[in-house]
């Protein structure tokens, strides 16, 4: 649990993501398509250089020279290289963009793989919406690395290099007055995107935090409704927008500052050329084309540098979503190979607990050296007043959590160097917030393992006496159960998951009996259900029922984190202990 914090903290304090980290893993791998879109984007700029070229031969030697059939052939020409323009910067478009799309997709599944690796606690300390959020929102950005954004980038650099060298040759004077602001302009706009990525990654985990509310708040509504608490809860989110609209003007208004910056130094270098080019034709050191073709020039050599600001924006974003996903890439998932080499094909179900002590965080402990053996195929019952740490003990049996120290062992082998997927394929959990998922109630009880045979899905809701209550549902089993299993009873709900259980065919069976939700009938098919769930089954049971505890091997006393007492019924009634005094009281009710 401890090393769990620092791997966190680690997380978090990791450097943010570099540009060639990402050239290595998005670009670099992906060269085939970002290089088919640099040559269609260089052959679409240089397709656009040719409108001022011809704006120069129309007025210098066509106009004064009554050129007709070069006017046609010129015309021709433009139209031609207008139209490659246009086809190959669609395609660029088309290809780019999807591709970007692709990546998206592909990013969400690995961070999705990654949070479902994460260790229970992880989930426990971060809302439900948030997740979503993070797998959904944070990686959006990343269009901006793959799709046109970048190849813009490199199509305009290379367009204004281009244009650069050509102004020079037609007027090296002119060219060095819109150089100078155009130095000044590049130097704002870098010391602005410094600022403005924290900006961004700051925005990624406002949504996390607004989105997640949202999520509690519409599965909490029945809560809400019934404390009239609307108006706090709307309150609560407008905190949120409020913060997240904050945030975007931050960053708007520095984006809005590099653009009107360029806008204003472009002005003023526009002024310098009127005046340097108006002095230089009256001196007729410059044709009328010559002007013309290096003022069209100079917004080729201009515009990707404005459009810079524009596509440093989207890369910025790009880096503060990539920050945040690789911040949860770099957590540590709980099955990790390396750390749990041994894999168990067969269990018999011996387990043992020598010593073990258990603490969430640095907070106290909850455990203090329990130990135990449960015998293959025995019942555990484990009894006790609520935060006694019985639900600790069933947690660290589940893998749910590890020990802080001491051991535990199934048949011999130390479970913290199991692999988790091998373990957890022969266990069974029914807990306490039965969840079942939106779908059939077939779906629900096909859930453990969905390619079961008709026969093992009959036996397991014959077992869990399910059909009791399908049989009168016009639909059986392919009735479809609301968002939470609405439409059912407490009582009929839990059998569902007894009988997701049995499907499962466990050995080793986790059961937390919450009693609160049954009537008396439900509790007696419940009751013979789980008979039939826990035979020759290593199975431990939180247990509330007199009847489950009575049939118990072992009987469990935990009191404040500490076996009080330990054996079975008839041993601990003798002893006249807290078990006596336990099941006293129960009986009297």
């Amino acid at each position: 649990m401890h090393h769990m914090k620092e791997d966190s903290t680690k997380a978090k304090t990791q450097k943010t993501v570099t540009m060639s980290s990402v050239f290595k893993t998005i670009m670099w791998p992906r060269r085939k398509i970002l290089g088919i879109g640099l040559i269609l984007i260089v052959i679409s700029r240089l397709s656009g250089l040719y409108l001022p070229f011809a704006s120069k031969q129309l007025l210098d030697d066509i106009v004064p020279n009554k050129d007709f059939d070069g006017l046609m052939q010129l015309i021709i020409q433009v139209v031609a290289a207008i139209t490659i323009q246009s086809v190959t910067s669609f395609v660029l478009t088309k290809l780019l963009s999807v591709e970007a799309q692709n990546l998206i997709s592909q990013l969400r599944v690995q961070v999705q793989k990654k949070i479902l690796s994460l260790p229970i606690n992880y989930f426990d300390n971060n809302k439900s919406g948030a997740l979503v959020s993070r797998i959904m929102s944070d990686v959006e950005g990343v269009r901006n690395l793959i799709g046109t954004g970048l190849v813009q980038l490199v199509g305009g650099t290379i367009t204004a290099v281009i244009a650069l060298i050509w102004l020079i040759k037609i007027n090296p004077i002119m060219t060095a007055s819109t150089i100078i602001p155009i130095g000044i302009f590049a130097f704002v706009a870098m010391k602005a995107f410094g600022k403005i990525r924290p900006i961004f990654k700051n925005r990624g985990k406002l949504n996390a935090e607004v989105t997640g509310r949202l999520t509690e708040t519409l599965n909490g509504v029945r809560v809400i409704k019934g404390f009239n608490a609307e108006d706090q809860e709307n309150k609560i989110f407008e905190r949120g927008a409020d913060e997240l609209f904050q945030n975007v003007k931050s960053s708007l208004t520095a984006t809005s500052l590099v653009t009107s910056a360029g806008t204003l130094l472009l002005g003023y270098a526009s002024a310098g050329i009127m005046g340097i080019g108006g002095y230089f034709i009256m001196n007729n050191q410059m044709s009328n084309g010559e002007f013309i073709f290096f003022t069209l020039l100079l917004g080729f050599m201009i515009a990707p540098i404005v459009q810079m600001s524009n596509i440093g924006s989207q890369i910025t974003e790009a880096f503060a979503g990539l920050d945040r996903t690789q911040e949860i890439m770099n957590m540590k998932s709980e099955d990790d190979a390396l750390e749990r080499p041994n894999k168990v094909d067969k269990i018999d179900g011996e387990i043992i607990f020598d010593n073990v002590s258990f603490s969430y965080g640095e907070e106290k402990e909850v455990l203090h050296g329990i130990s135990f053996t449960a015998k293959p195929g025995s019942v555990t019952a484990l009894v006790g007043s609520s935060g006694s740490g019985k639900s600790t003990i069933a947690g660290l049996v589940a893998t749910f959590l590890n020990p802080s120290s001491g051991k535990i062992t199934i048949d011999g082998k130390d479970l913290s160097k199991v692999s988790l997927s091998s373990y957890r394929n022969h266990l069974g959990v029914v807990l306490q917030d039965d969840f079942l998922f939106q779908g059939t109630i077939r779906e629900n009880i096909l859930f453990p393992r969905p390619n079961s045979t008709q026969k093992e899905l009959d036996f397991a809701v014959k077992s869990a006496y399910v059909n009791e209550f399908t049989d009168r549902f016009d639909e059986g089993l392919d009735t479809v159960i609301g968002e939470r299993g609405v439409k059912l009873s407490g009582g009929q709900r839990q059998r569902i998951t007894i009988a997701r259980a049995i499907l499962a065919n466990p050995s080793i069976f986790i059961l937390d009996e919450a009693t609160s939700n049954l009537d008396t009938e439900s509790e007696s098919l419940i009751q013979q259900s789980l008979s039939e769930l826990i035979k020759d089954r290593t199975t431990f049971v939180i247990a509330h029922r007199l009847s489950t505890i009575r049939q118990a091997d072992q009987i469990l006393v935990i009191e404040n984190g500490k076996i009080a007492e330990q054996g079975n019924h008839d041993e601990l009634i003798e002893k006249q202990g807290r078990y006596y005094e336990l099941f006293t009281y129960q009986s009297r009710i």
